[in-house]
């Protein structure tokens, strides 16, 4: 188990650091916690980024940045390498400062009160740093000891079987899966149920199973809490997203809802219908709605609508007045990764 003493002189630090500058003699440093606890409850756990620059040198990482995230929403946040999604995600948790802008959290200004943001959020960053030599239950209960949890044992037996560790809870972490490591990560960023959930990469390494699980908890998640992720995988992005970001060079591409932003750079719909046997071609193209017909294939077509036009229901509805059989239907939107490559002239990564 890990060394008592070590744990308990952390704790205090860490408690001492907590509290330090803001008590006085006579004042319950417990009840000081307790009453920021219902302080926070009765905030709006929003994520407001204002004019936010990060300047390395000549390197302007972040330029002029500004979003916001509301509890219940949980965005995406997209860009290709070196875009700045891990600085800003730093500068959001205050690992970083900020050369110019603010950041609140649940009404905090992140660079202000410090102390009171790490309580509010959950952190799992990009290269998920753990104690290799430690336990998973023994590790978890190393963090626990960092925040007020009222029952640490319980919690930590909870957010494991919450987080799908149960089958490898004895391990050390050091002999786990790399997919497990992830699980870990994200283990300890929830350990004290904080309201925001900032995640980088919370998905690397699992496998299409874990996927699945994971999937799902950061659905579940994200109603009560208010969530930030990057990812790679682009099917988690129209699965999971509210919103999505999408920065390129540090500055802001888009920030919309999926949805939207399908409807702003496609162009145009294009649905694809596929007949058994004869049709009538011209009879299509008086369709309401639609722009132009391609014949692909003797017995496909491709019919051209402006965004948002459905014309599927007119489509089936002109087979049936002309004995014609539809064996398939399609319609095709921009996909995610086509609306990426327009908005930063990348693949995704």
């Amino acid at each position: 188990m890990l060394n008592t003493m070590v744990h308990k002189k952390n704790f205090e630090d860490y408690f001492e650091n907590l509290v330090q500058g803001m008590l006085k003699p006579t004042i319950n440093p417990f009840q000081i916690l307790l009453n920021l606890h219902f302080q926070h409850k009765k905030k709006s756990m929003s994520v407001r980024v204002e004019g936010l620059t990060k300047i390395y040198g000549e390197q302007k990482a972040i330029d002029k940045l500004s979003f916001q995230v509301e509890k219940g929403q949980i965005l995406g946040f997209l860009g290709p390498n070196g875009a700045g999604k891990s600085t800003t995600m730093k500068i959001l948790t205050g690992y970083l400062p900020p050369t110019e802008g603010s950041v609140e959290i649940g009404g905090f200004d992140v660079q202000a009160n410090p102390k009171e943001i790490r309580r509010l959020i959950g952190y799992l960053p990009e290269n998920n740093p753990l104690y290799g030599d430690l336990y998973i239950k023994e590790y978890l209960h190393f963090v626990a000891g960092f925040y007020p949890i009222k029952n640490p044992s319980a919690r930590v037996s909870e957010v494991i079987d919450l987080i799908g560790l149960t089958p490898e809870k004895h391990k050390k972490i050091g002999a786990l899966s790399k997919g497990y490591k992830q699980r870990v990560g994200l283990a300890q960023a929830i350990i004290h149920d904080p309201q925001v959930l900032i995640l980088d990469e919370p998905t690397t390494g699992l496998d299409p199973n874990q996927l699945v699980e994971i999937r799902s908890l950061i659905k579940a998640l994200g109603k009560e809490k208010t969530l930030i992720f990057s990812t790679h995988i682009m099917q988690e992005v129209t699965a999971l997203c509210d919103r999505v970001l999408i920065i390129k060079d540090g500055k802001m591409q888009a920030n919309d809802t999926l949805q939207n932003l399908q409807s702003t750079f496609q162009g145009e719909w294009v649905t694809t219908v596929t007949f058994q046997g004869l049709f009538t071609l011209e009879h299509f193209k008086k369709i309401k709605d639609v722009q132009r017909i391609r014949q692909i294939h003797p017995d496909v077509i491709q019919v051209i609508t402006a965004p948002g036009i459905d014309v599927r229901p007119l489509i089936f509805k002109q087979a049936v007045k002309d004995d014609n059989i539809i064996i398939g239907m399609q319609q095709d939107r921009r996909s995610v990764e086509e609306i990426f490559q327009k908005l930063t002239g990348s693949d995704i990564q």
